[in-house]
């Protein structure tokens, strides 16, 4: 048998994607966004749509595009691979610089093999550092000054909470603890594990974010599922494609709601209290299937993952179909158009910015890898009101596509400094980037 790295092998293996890439043609005309998407009828190919956008970082001097009536300016550049990001108290942000652990989907198989290789075309491929960096902007005037490794010799780290002098870290296997004191700069120690979570040889979907309860007595963390669509059996997403609730005190944890394929950001919604996350759905169905989302999380909710997708859309590909969890299924609150890789999502709750965008949400998207024409790569912004969503997504920081098509930064996490300016981790540009209103529009 053909060893998957012989000429042969692999000229075969770019062949087969080169005609799966030109089956799918570019049909935008039902991107997916909204309460109530359009989908189209799934379209299965032998091998995925791959259309990778190269990772070509921005050049010297260059940066995103601030939508009209913002402006843009690099918090923070040189960094490693950063992904996530929570502001403390003090001002003080933490950086996760993080990527997938080197064990990490085993069992992809031929198709699996392909995927990687072209993710790492997207800037996906390098070692994780395994570390969060603190940065400080001590002149208060909007760019970190100071930074220093806060803690070092993590496994995959993303979500960081604190609470309280307790700080929480989700490595991609567990949630470790740290005793943390206002204006640390640096944590030696080792860290406390208060509970396991799901990881393995599989661990598809590694990352794993964290928030604290209203009361501070609970931590909720997003475990993504070990596949795209139950390939790897029903046993490898025991526990996955779920948030989990861990009890602070104890470090026992529960399904707080599951059928969740992947989500990642997660944000208090201010005007109900209830939590909200973004998911990335599945994909291999076509261009415009399925759209991520992001939706209110109901305790007990089942949101169709494997089985069924935005609701009781059945995925015929999963076997054994099971119609009584398909029943069970309930359709998530907006969708986000498909494959644009949402992943971050911060309420926003200061007053910097205008008052349309009190209690609306930003959402960072990493962008697709695997879609004609190309989605997300970009922020956007989503009105609220009465804690719902209520009109169409707003661009608010784009440029992360080059005009000949490569891919100069992603953006993953957003959240808010102490000033209630955004802030955005790219982690191909390497930097975080801070968003505040221009002068003449921050009184509107």
């Amino acid at each position: 048998m053909a060893s998957l790295k012989s000429p042969g092998m692999t000229a075969g293996l770019c062949g087969l994607v080169l005609l799966a890439s030109c089956a799918s043609a570019a049909d935008d005309s039902a991107l997916g966004f909204g309460p109530n998407p359009t989908l189209p009828p799934p379209h299965s190919t032998l091998f995925p749509t791959l259309n990778v956008a190269p990772a070509k970082p921005w050049p010297e001097g260059a940066m995103p595009t601030a939508a009209a009536g913002f402006s843009v300016v690099a918090f923070a550049k040189g960094l490693d691979h950063p992904r996530w990001l929570t502001t403390l108290p003090n001002g003080d942000v933490l950086v996760a610089e993080s990527n997938a652990p080197a064990m990490h989907d085993s069992k992809g198989g031929v198709k699996g093999w392909i995927a990687k290789q072209f993710q790492k075309r997207a800037g996906a491929g390098v070692v994780s550092p395994d570390r969060i960096i603190l940065l400080r902007d001590s002149r208060g005037d909007g760019v970190a000054d100071m930074r220093s490794v806060f803690i070092d010799k993590l496994h995959s780290p993303f979500g960081m909470v604190l609470v309280g002098d307790d700080l929480y870290v989700a490595d991609t296997d567990a949630v470790l603890h740290f005793k943390y004191h206002t204006g640390d700069t640096t944590i030696t120690g080792p860290g406390e594990k208060l509970t396991d979570l799901p990881a393995g040889p599989i661990d598809h979907h590694w990352t794993k974010n964290l928030i604290a309860s209203r009361d501070s007595k609970l931590l909720y963390a997003t475990v993504g599922s070990n596949s795209n669509a139950a390939e790897n059996g029903m046993e490898a997403e025991e526990g996955r494609a779920s948030i989990m609730e861990i009890d602070r005190a104890t470090g026992k944890s529960r399904i707080l709601a599951s059928g969740l394929r992947n989500p990642n950001g997660m944000s208090w919604n201010p005007e109900t209290g209830a939590l909200w996350t973004v998911v990335n759905e599945r994909d291999e169905l076509g261009n415009n299937l399925v759209p991520d989302y992001m939706t209110s999380v109901k305790e007990g909710a089942f949101y169709g993952f494997p089985y069924s997708y935005f609701g009781q859309h059945v995925d015929t590909r999963v076997k054994p179909q099971n119609p009584d969890m398909v029943a069970k299924a309930i359709p998530p609150d907006y969708a986000l158009g498909s494959h644009t890789a949402s992943l971050g999502l911060t309420f926003y709750t200061a007053s910097l910015f205008p008052a349309k965008y009190r209690n609306g949400a930003f959402i960072g998207q990493h962008g697709s890898w695997n879609r004609k024409p190309r989605s997300g790569y970009k922020v956007i912004f989503v009105p609220f009101t009465g804690g719902k969503p209520s009109g169409p997504p707003e661009d608010i920081l784009t440029g992360f596509l080059s005009p000949e098509g490569d891919a100069r930064g992603r953006p993953v996490g957003v959240t808010l400094d102490h000033a209630g300016a955004l802030l955005v981790a790219d982690d191909v540009g390497n930097a975080v980037w801070r968003v505040t209103p221009s002068q003449a529009s921050s009184k509107n």
